[in-house]
């Protein structure tokens, strides 16, 4: 484009000063109306279908706005996160330090205690944003997540832990985020907008895992929990004076709450997030264990095993979801993922259950579950709010949000108690049944939408 730019600028030029020229004579000199009929008579026609590409160039990049919305917003995410994703990799081993904690059931409740008081807040907090506005709305969730965290930083047993984790988790901030993103962002847009969020998260995992052992031996669990509550305020900061502001609202026809509930192909992907997020928090009850009991690493050593894992599973994930949405068979990407995840589940608890394994096995199912778990980490709240109306983005990613903090709960209190009474492969026995129930339900599912095409709204 810039070369073929640069060879007929003189042409444009020569064309424009005889434009010029001919306005004189017809006694129209410069006027908007002369110089565009005598640039359609001057232009050659290879010249004129540039104006037609221009445009289509123009729209296929984020505007500057887009681009800072996103950032920022997936950078509100990524320090939130970070706060529940340092405790993952050396909470079940240092709980056992604990009055209370003996029991495994606590533990799993421990970790999950954040997902259950999430979902309780994921709708009203939604619900909310779209009436009072999305900024005010984060900055209270933010500030609920700091108190929590200083709560827990606080504690001297698992009950208290528990406490925090549970004011943490009221601060249910995630559908307000990702409908500010939807605002901020064109439909085309939307999945690269949260790809970043689902990057940012996948990113901030990567981090805890190599920094958590090494901040547990240095801060302890309570300086963990504290720093927790430091980056909730630092994220408040960026929301007042990082964070643009949000759009106008359009004026659209306000949508039946109960017809949010009741849309299948939202309630396909509600019960797709419950699913996902219920096996990756019961897999970490029970991989951290098997880490340190099968490959004889330390848990001060098991982010040699996370960090190479999780940037390569960035790698993988990208040119399928890329590719998927450019020819428009998203479906089929996302089916593979799920498939995908089926098998995860079901090499892991052939590797656990079944002869014994070089410990490099476990380390590639890792590759592939976060390879899958990315995908569909990154597709689903983008086509929630390309399916949800636009009165009711708040209010439709409130519900899907509900149905993740649900997931992480149960994952963590069945993860828990399964590993307690049953065993820990149990563990991938339940991860391979949500994964195939999974399957069958997003099977009869509609193709998903290419970039930009807007499906029928609720």
């Amino acid at each position: 484009m810039f070369f073929r730019l640069c060879v007929r600028a003189p042409r444009i030029l020569i064309s424009s000063m005889n434009c010029f020229q001919l306005g004189l004579n017809t006694g129209q000199p410069d006027t908007i109306t002369g110089f565009k009929a005598c640039r359609i008579a001057w232009i050659p026609p290879a010249l004129s279908t540039m104006s037609t590409i221009s445009p289509a160039e123009l729209s296929s990049r984020m505007t500057s706005t887009e681009i800072r919305a996103s950032l920022s917003l997936a950078s509100i995410f990524a320090l939130r996160m970070l706060g529940m994703f340092l405790i993952l990799p050396v909470f079940a081993v240092h709980a056992t330090s604990l009055p209370g904690g003996e029991s495994a059931t606590l533990v799993g409740l421990a970790m999950g205690i954040y997902g259950l008081t999430q979902s309780f807040g994921q709708i009203p907090f939604g619900i909310a944003s779209d009436k009072y506005g999305r900024k005010r709305i984060i900055i209270i969730g933010l500030i609920l997540f700091a108190l929590g965290s200083f709560v827990a930083a606080a504690a001297s047993n698992l009950q208290w832990i528990i406490v925090g984790r549970a004011i943490q988790g009221a601060g249910a901030i995630s559908a307000a985020v990702t409908a500010f993103i939807a605002d901020s962002t064109r439909d085309e847009h939307r999945t690269k907008a949260m790809a970043m969020v689902g990057g940012s998260i996948g990113l901030t995992f990567a981090i805890s895992l190599v920094a958590a052992p090494v901040m547990y031996r240095l801060i302890g669990m309570g300086g963990i929990f504290a720093l927790t509550g430091i980056l909730s305020i630092i994220a408040i900061l960026v929301v007042i004076y990082v964070v643009p502001p949000a759009p106008q609202k359009s004026h659209a026809k306000s949508v039946p709450f109960m017809e949010i509930l009741a849309n299948g192909e939202l309630m396909r992907l509600n019960y797709g997030v419950f699913a996902l997020h219920v096996t990756q928090m019961a897999m970490f009850v029970v991989v951290p264990s098997a880490l340190m009991q099968y490959a004889d690493l330390p848990l001060a050593a098991h982010w040699k095993v996370y960090l190479p894992v999780v940037l390569a599973s960035f790698a993988l994930m990208l040119p399928p979801v890329f590719a998927g949405e450019r020819r428009g068979m998203m479906k089929q990407v996302f089916l593979g993922a799920i498939v995908l995840m089926l098998l995860v589940q079901a090499g892991l608890w052939l590797f656990l259950y079944g002869p014994t394994m070089h410990w490099s096995v476990l380390v590639m199912l890792l590759l592939a579950f976060f390879v899958s778990f990315n995908i569909l980490e990154a597709c689903q709240p983008s086509l929630v709010s390309r399916i949800a109306p636009p009165a009711a983005k708040g209010s439709a990613l409130g519900v899907y949000n509900t149905l993740q903090a649900l997931g992480l709960f149960c994952g963590g209190a069945f993860g828990g108690w399964l590993q307690q009474h049953v065993g820990p492969s149990s563990v991938f026995v339940l991860g391979a049944v949500l994964s195939f129930v999974w399957l069958i339900i997003a099977a009869n599912m509609k193709n998903l939408p290419r970039r930009g095409v807007m499906p029928a709204s609720v």
